[in-house]
């Protein structure tokens, strides 16, 4: 496993501001602040090794599920300014910090909704990302009826993705996907962090 990726953008601006949103809402633990490059940003991040090989779009629309406090929609647009990024939440003091973020750092490729994913009924996106939100039979249930035909779901998972992929056959069945593959990468901490983009697409 070599998976590791070049950062263009400069996020010394983004962390600042986010860590002054984090002293008021504690959209990440304390503990994590002095990780927020790493756990987070990198994180979020990790999205370039899904993008690189499967994106055929120049300006595809994303779909962040359960986006909390801005992750990985926030780094995302900030690093893929041809990306339209919609992040989505029902909890309006998390897309509120969002709606910070974009305005305090102009980022103007980012859509913020305040909602349940289920609420949105006409509109379909080329790509959803969803991290830390559920388990990915879960993901798999809510995001697929707002994905396009030719799209794919980036599930970002820990290293006990593979039994997460086992439970969620049956769902990918009933709705036509399969798995398209599983990268693995590690976060560059002293500490073994291994995590996957597990990538989901509608069958042939």
């Amino acid at each position: 496993m070599n998976n590791k990726f070049e950062i263009k953008s400069d996020f010394s601006k983004y962390k600042k501001v986010f860590l002054e949103e984090n002293s008021k809402l504690n959209l990440i633990s304390r503990n994590d602040e002095k990780f927020l490059y790493e756990k987070h940003i990198y994180d979020s991040l990790s999205f370039k090794l899904f993008y690189e090989k499967y994106n055929q779009k120049s300006n595809p629309e994303l779909l962040d599920v359960g986006c909390g406090g801005g992750f990985p929609s926030v780094p995302i647009a900030i690093e893929f300014p041809q990306i339209s990024v919609t992040a989505i939440d029902s909890i309006a003091k998390k897309i509120n910090s969002v709606n910070t973020l974009k305005e305090k750092l102009s980022i103007n490729n980012l859509t913020t909704i305040c909602a349940r994913v289920e609420s949105l009924k006409s509109k379909k996106f080329d790509i959803i990302t969803s991290r830390a939100v559920a388990d990915l039979d879960k993901i798999i249930k809510f995001s697929l009826p707002v994905l396009k035909s030719d799209g794919f779901l980036v599930a970002y998972k820990s290293r006990k993705a593979a039994e997460e992929i086992e439970a969620a056959q049956s769902i990918l069945k009933q709705y036509g996907a399969k798995l398209v593959e599983a990268i693995n990468y590690k976060l560059p901490l002293d500490e073994i962090y291994e995590r996957n983009l597990v990538i989901i697409g509608y069958s042939e």
